[in-house]
């Protein structure tokens, strides 16, 4: 059974005068949380803003739900930087947004600003960064959306803000119809609760597919000087030398060949992206 996409980009190309999307093509699988990483300047913005229309793209077709066949009420959009008049309170939030979605659920509404402490009589410019984002999410939550675009919802915030917002997440994904595409510089966040990882270098997909099949496809290396030899060099990615040793991400079908001295361990999100982003810009 073939597996249904919220989100299909092919051969997405965007053109800048210092930068460019290159004929990019990844799926995000309904159903699923998938995470969207890559270090600043590497497209993430620009492909979230092709996928919401928000630019005009130079090449290729971005295909929302099946067959492009939903309203504005099942996207539910979370940004870094909220979208509402920051002297409204937030009534005057729900009485501005609720003519525009027909699903709009005020119980629902009622219950987010409740779960999250937020009192209605507060205006958004007295908001916290933490609490702006949660409003973000009580909206988009209030109008049923089935899709949630994500851009660093929970950078800024402490980790009780962001565990409460990762559980929550994983709770809306429970339902088979909701889907989540997260994207986020915070990976350990995705770590604990995505499915799915798309990895976009240097305005190219690196990598679309399962969070486990990634990281259990690396490991990172680090050895003495005299650990670094030919086959190390030949294999090792990002390699990092200092006046102790090395380290290195490393592919590990290859770890049977390395000497025994070198020592081994699992790597993280983070470690893929800044050794990736080394071997890719020397």
């Amino acid at each position: 059974m073939m597996m249904k996409t919220a989100i299909n980009v092919s051969s997405l190309t965007k053109h800048y005068p210092d930068f460019n999307l290159n004929s990019i093509s990844f799926n995000v699988p309904s159903g699923y949380i998938t995470g969207f990483i890559g270090p600043n300047g590497a497209g993430k913005t620009t492909s979230l803003k092709s996928i919401l229309n928000l630019i005009q793209i130079d090449e290729g077709v971005i295909q929302v739900f099946e067959n492009n066949e939903f309203s504005h009420s099942d996207i539910g959009i979370v940004m870094d930087m909220p979208f509402f008049v920051e002297d409204w309170n937030l009534m005057d939030v729900e009485s501005a947004l609720k003519p525009f979605y027909q699903n709009w659920d005020s119980k629902i509404y009622d219950y987010y600003l409740s779960k999250f402490n937020l009192n209605k009589q507060k205006k958004v410019k007295d908001l916290s960064r933490g609490m702006k984002v949660k409003l973000m999410l009580a909206t988009a939550l209030s109008h049923q959306a089935k899709l949630l675009i994500m851009d660093e919802p929970t950078s800024g915030l402490d980790p009780v803000a962001r565990e409460e917002i990762c559980d929550l997440l994983s709770t809306f994904v429970a339902d088979e119809d909701h889907t989540v595409f997260f994207s986020t510089h915070i990976t350990s966040d995705l770590e604990k609760i995505a499915d799915y990882i798309v990895f976009i270098l240097n305005g190219q997909i690196l990598y679309s597919g399962e969070k486990d099949d990634l990281m259990n496809h690396y490991v990172l290396i680090k050895g003495g000087h005299d650990d670094l030899d030919s086959q190390v060099k030949k294999h090792a990615i990002g390699l990092r030398q200092y006046s102790t040793g090395f380290e290195a991400l490393y592919p590990k079908l290859e770890i049977d060949q390395l000497n025994s001295s070198i020592l081994i361990e699992p790597c993280s999100l983070d470690e893929i992206i800044v050794f990736m982003n080394k071997e890719y810009n020397r």
